[in-house]
């Protein structure tokens, strides 16, 4: 049965898989697993205890690690007619203390979060704060077994309706600060509903939670994914026990950005003593390697693997493609999701896949991606000049460049902002540069920088896997890659060498986002006065330059 609100298909399977589990909670070797029956009766309980106590339409925060009083909390507020605004755990103080106010929020959830201690500082006196169950928040106000008991054994009110505002996910903030994106009932029930059939996701599927839920693709695909089909989920207790977690789940659906896909595989090269020695087992047993790594990830059961948010270099997934796990990538965003979508049998490498039916699209005279389909979202949260620069005449303006092959297939060339000018006035575009350098066995991260340079310079962490090569050997590498490279680029766009570094870009050290994409920002702060320095030393020696930091 399909409904067009999300509150209506944890009605549904409340009644009609009542003491089936829906939610388990990985604690220890044992978990706290939550019926659908009770989950429902939590969620009414918190939700009509938030009626009395706050206005419709109040914004709430929501700060936690991965778990099922996440969902509950979520969907309590969506039941309350309220909107649910989630704050990532690695979130600093000021960006924090910015949406907090420009939402003007009212109260805050806090469950397990690493940085409540910064968070609560910078937090207005009249923010009500609660906290989850097992959690010792000493600045609580209130705790969530007071709000159950104040709500027990009623229903909220409030009637939901397909283009309620459930929800502002505020984006990465790869640039400036981060905006509101609105969220509706409309705007993930539809683009689940297109998902899934294009995927032709069979009944009974099981999922994992560990990606931030702040961010909309583990909401959607995870959260309301699985209300959508009446699904179990686990939750991850912690990234340090992450394989433990994926083998007691065996989830049949898994998600991860190209960086989680490739610390998996610098994993498992690890456990066979490096690359060479994993080469050589796989090409002397490849039925059983493939068998063993599927088994050791917990994946031997899954029928989707999907990645996006970044670009995938080919290797990476050629290399998984050998284990027998074949990496489907899409393509969406916070303001509009299950746009494109690659599925076996529809795959092409490079490719993000083909539109997901339902979805207009078009490449602007700039080369911009415009897409129109039901299920997007209305805008951004007070600020309607941004929102009118991403609808224009009812197409949706992704930012991302594109190309469309002749068979109709979608590749992303890069982000409108992404662009920089060399000091030759002519634009560059980084990112298929990137993906090309990625291809380096010696290299896990790359950046591409140039902004007013006379030539672009690359910046790129060594592989966690290839730090014991000597330098000479990293060195020659890079300069073959590099010297390939320029005769394929534009003149302009000719790298004149790199920076290379064994730390990795992180969201603890400010080089990535929450989300795991690059802020390319931080990487101009952190070496740009180098890499200019170096470039003019290049086109004056004529020779490429590579420097350690």
């Amino acid at each position: 049965m399909e409904h067009d609100t999300l509150l209506a298909y944890l009605d549904q399977w409340a009644e009609e898989k009542s003491d089936d589990v829906w939610l388990r909670d990985f604690r220890g070797e044992a978990s706290d697993d939550y019926t659908w029956k009770e989950s429902r009766r939590q969620i009414h309980a918190v939700a009509s205890a938030l009626e009395q106590r706050f206005d419709k339409d109040t914004k709430i925060l929501l700060l936690s690690r991965n778990r099922a009083h996440w969902f509950f909390a979520d969907l309590a507020i969506m039941a309350a007619g309220n909107v649910s605004v989630g704050l990532f755990t690695t979130l600093n103080a000021d960006v924090a203390q910015y949406i907090a106010e420009f939402t003007e929020s009212k109260a805050i959830f806090v469950g397990e979060a690493e940085n409540w201690d910064r968070v609560k500082e910078v937090l207005a006196d009249d923010v009500t704060i609660i906290s989850l169950p097992g959690v010792d928040i000493p600045e609580a106000t209130l705790t969530w077994d007071q709000l159950l008991k104040e709500g027990e054994s009623r229903t909220p009110s409030h009637v939901p309706r397909h283009d309620d505002m459930i929800a502002l996910i505020f984006t990465s903030g790869t640039t400036g600060r981060p905006k509101g994106v609105i969220q509706t009932n409309d705007s993930n029930v539809i683009p689940i509903r297109r998902g899934s059939e294009f995927l032709a996701i069979e009944a009974d599927p099981i999922y994992f939670s560990y990606l931030p839920l702040s961010h909309l693709a583990e909401r959607q695909v995870i959260e309301f994914t699985s209300l959508c089909h009446g699904a179990p989920v686990s939750f991850n207790e912690g990234l340090e026990y992450l394989g433990r977690d994926m083998q007691r789940t065996r989830p049949t659906f898994f998600f991860g950005a190209p960086r989680v896909w490739e610390q998996l595989q610098q994993a498992i090269l690890a456990k066979f003593g490096g690359r060479e020695a994993f080469d050589a087992a796989l090409a002397a047993n490849p039925e059983g390697i493939a068998h063993t790594v599927q088994t050791a990830l917990g994946l031997d059961r899954c029928e989707f693997h999907l990645t996006g948010s970044a670009p995938l270099p080919t290797p990476l997934m050629e290399w998984w493609d050998s284990v027998g796990i074949s990496l489907m990538e899409g393509f969406g965003q916070t303001e509009a999701m299950s746009l494109i979508i690659s599925r076996e049998g529809a795959r092409r490498l490079g490719s993000l896949g083909k539109a997901a039916p339902g979805v207009d699209i078009k490449i602007t005279e700039e080369g911009e991606l415009a897409i129109r389909a039901d299920g997007c979202t209305p805008g951004y949260y007070k600020q309607p000049d941004k929102t009118a620069e991403l609808i224009q005449d009812g197409w949706l303006h992704t930012g991302d460049r594109f190309r469309q092959d002749e068979d109709g297939f979608l590749y992303i060339t890069g982000r409108i902002k992404d662009y920089f000018k060399t000091l030759q006035g002519k634009f560059v575009a980084p990112t298929p540069i990137e993906a090309q350098f990625a291809d380096n066995p010696y290299v896990e991260q790359q950046c591409l920088v140039g902004l007013g340079m006379n030539k672009t310079m690359m910046v790129a962490v060594i592989s966690e896997t290839m730090r014991d090569a000597p330098r000479d050997v990293i060195e020659a590498s890079v300069r073959a890659t590099l010297s390939q490279l320029n005769e394929e680029v534009e003149k302009h766009a000719r790298m004149g060498g790199a920076i290379l570094t064994y730390e990795p870009w992180s969201i603890e050290n400010g080089v990535l986002t929450p989300t795991l994409k690059i802020k390319r920002d931080q990487i101009s702060d952190r070496f740009g006065e180098e890499a200019a320095a170096m470039a003019i030393e290049s086109a004056e020696s004529k020779t490429l330059v590579i420097r350690w930091r």
